[in-house]
């Protein structure tokens, strides 16, 4: 009896067009029909949406895409997931015994930590990337195998692989277990991977090594972490390592104890210390917020610092949050005679870490009208948030910090137009502050969220027509919607900046509330004389004062346009001759608004140029015996070689043009 013929299938392909092959053809089966040079390049395929690896077999109608390095998300995902199995190959093949546990992809790379009794340095790291390489130019197949997996604990076991085991172990019951062979090495893993070694390339590095926990609990063991980073070609692992050189030249931290504008000590964990320089230009920074929020009709308010426990489990937050609170007792005398006790949980008090229930708390004082809203509360907010000690870094992450907070109480009839609002002031401080590209998303409901998804259907819907609406729902704007990234109230629309050296940061934010306004109880009457519930919507631009500024100093490396700098201009001697002069010039300089310093040691001009520039500010003002007799001032600035001599009034005038803060102008 002959064989039965395979059945044929229709694959679609993403132009459209509809090729017939045979039931278990493969993702490789179809490019070398199409081609040889997509057969060569191919590297994984996309069977009706799912990455799978090349020699997939496809058994049914099915649309079909195959992704090569021009794919840029899946080819550096594909990459970076085969680097991580390289490494750990090229690991355990230099030093036998280590096991290996988890690796990850992770943003510009990947890890892998391993376990064993000898610490790696520094020194390993060259000797591991050497082996990796020659594990590329051998361009080992990979295949895929299935194992029961009862049989697949006991291989892992059998060969010294206990975290692999347990991993195993942790799985459902009866599931089948995938193992990936890159050559005879193997790993536990679900895929998909690359074809071999040899599709991975050349252009991976190693960068450091830490330490982490087993499954990231102090109380497991200790593993040995090592970092990498993998591109598609050298040029992308150019420009990348280019990229972290240029990030440590800008380094806030750095550039903030240059310019002497802030410190942080164990004293105060993650709470900031702002020297004068410093806080000038916070200063400069929320004056220019505060101008925008008076020209968009918010009204500034201010709100206690701690709360009872109550209005924390009333709003969700003390259920949702209450580890990342600071909690302090509100101490009840017991007599006259006996100390302070603490009966019971409604004792407790909680520092905010966030300004949204106290706002809720002044829009319900007094009846408020349909007729009233919108109504747009703003807050400088000082908020604190129990960050651990290991997150907190410089200004990006801190533990006390200021919000340029605002929630807008709104009918549902004007939720679009608010968003679309707010998007507008938000796009005009961000180009004022320097940022011309920045990125929208919309975050959608998380697994755990409070409110019906009927609620929640509405709401994102609305967010999605506003920002349409604005003409920013597209990929030139980096249009995305992210499933389970909302806040457990609201879904939220997220802007991520773009900085000089192309990173981007997550700083503003909107979110369309109708949860907290039910929680809170928050009411208007409306048109019909019927009390009904406002949509509350959270919204920040700069996100905090703290990390925004951070953000600042990496953005312009501390080189501030005119109307941020903490000093804008130093009136510098070439002479003592000059130095009653330069007091003067310095007294009008002060008069017109200008932030302005003398410099009269007995020090070469050279000497003062070179401390001055380090110390990034703008404009020198050099005063020599000429420039005193003659009433005139040469200018220097920044990072100009070339030096310009005016009068007094004109030096005056351009100064006080050019710092005015664009909003002013």
């Amino acid at each position: 009896m002959s064989a039965a013929t395979p059945a044929e299938i229709r694959i679609t392909l993403p132009d459209g067009s509809v090729r017939t092959t045979t039931a278990g053809a493969t993702g490789a089966d179809i490019a070398a029909a199409i081609g040889p040079g997509l057969a060569k390049a191919a590297l994984a395929a996309e069977i009706d949406g799912v990455l799978r690896d090349l020699d997939t077999p496809i058994r049914a109608d099915a649309k079909l895409r195959l992704i090569t390095r021009k794919d840029e998300a899946e080819a550096l995902d594909l990459i970076r997931h085969d680097c991580a199995h390289l490494m750990a190959q090229a690991v355990q093949e230099l030093f036998p015994g280590t096991q290996v546990t988890i690796g990850p992809n992770i943003e510009d790379g990947f890890f892998y930590d391993f376990f064993r009794n000898e610490p790696f340095t520094t020194d390993d790291l060259p000797k591991i990337e050497a082996r990796m390489h020659e594990l590329v130019k051998a361009n080992l197949a990979t295949r895929r195998t299935v194992w029961p997996r009862e049989e697949a604990i006991r291989h892992f076991e059998s060969i010294g692989e206990s975290y692999k085991a347990q991993i195993i172990r942790d799985l459902p019951a009866g599931e089948d277990v995938s193992v990936y062979y890159h050559g005879n090495w193997h790993d536990l893993c679900r895929g998909p991977h690359l074809p071999s070694t040899g599709h991975i390339g050349a252009a991976f590095k190693l960068m450091k090594i830490s330490g982490a926990y087993w499954r990231g609990d102090a109380r497991n063991a200790q593993l040995q972490r090592i970092y990498g980073t993998a591109w598609r070609d050298e040029k992308e692992l150019k420009a990348y390592l280019t990229r972290l050189e240029e990030a440590e030249k800008r380094d806030h931290r750095k550039i903030g104890k240059e310019m002497d504008l802030f410190h942080l000590q164990s004293e105060a964990h993650g709470s900031v210390f702002w020297h004068p320089n410093g806080f000038v230009l916070y200063r400069a920074l929320e004056a220019y917020m505060r101008r925008r929020l008076d020209a968009n009709d918010y009204l500034e308010v201010k709100t206690p610092q701690i709360m009872d426990s109550r209005q924390w489990e009333q709003s969700g937050h003390w259920g949702k949050y209450r580890e990342n609170m600071f909690v302090i007792p509100d101490e009840v005398p017991n007599t006259e005679d006996e100390g302070p006790v603490i009966s019971g949980k409604a004792d407790w008090m909680a520092l905010k870490p966030m300004n949204c229930p106290g706002h809720v708390l002044i829009f319900r004082q007094g009846i408020k009208s349909y007729r009233d809203l919108p109504i747009r509360l703003a807050e400088m907010g000082c908020c604190h948030r129990n960050e651990p000690h290991g997150a907190l870094h410089g200004l990006m992450r801190v533990r006390q910090f200021t919000q340029d907070d605002a929630h807008i109480f709104c009918r549902e009839d004007q939720i679009v137009e608010e968003v679309q609002r707010f998007c507008d002031l938000l796009d005009t401080v961000y180009r004022d502050l320097g940022f011309d590209k920045y990125a929208i998303k919309l975050a959608l409901r998380p697994d755990k969220r409070f409110g019906s998804d009927e609620m929640w259907d509405k709401a994102e819907a609305e967010l999605r027509a506003a920002v349409a609406a604005t003409g920013r729902a597209t990929p030139e704007w980096g249009w995305e919607e992210l499933p389970g990234e909302g806040a457990f109230y609201a879904p939220k629309l997220e802007f991520h900046l773009t900085d000089a050296i192309g990173r981007t940061w997550q700083v503003g934010t909107i979110q369309s509330d109708r949860v907290l306004p039910e929680r809170l109880d928050a009411s208007y009457v409306g048109e019909d004389g019927a009390r009904h519930r406002p949509v509350m919507l959270h919204r920040a631009i700069l996100g905090t004062y703290e990390r925004f500024i951070g953000i600042l100093i990496e953005h312009y490396a501390g080189k501030f346009p005119l109307w941020l700098a903490p000093v804008q201009a130093v009136v510098a001697t070439i002479v003592s001759d000059a130095d009653v002069y330069a007091k003067t010039l310095a007294g009008k300089l002060k008069s017109a608004g200008i932030r302005v310093e003398t410099d009269l040691r007995n020090e070469k001009i050279n000497y003062k140029v070179r401390e001055h520039s380090l110390a990034k500010v703008p404009l020198m003002l050099i005063a020599g015996k000429r420039e005193a007799e003659e009433g005139r001032i040469t200018v220097r600035r920044l990072g100009v070689e070339k030096q310009e001599t005016m009068s007094v009034d004109e030096a005056i005038a351009m100064l006080r043009a050019e710092a005015l803060p664009p909003d002013l102008r």
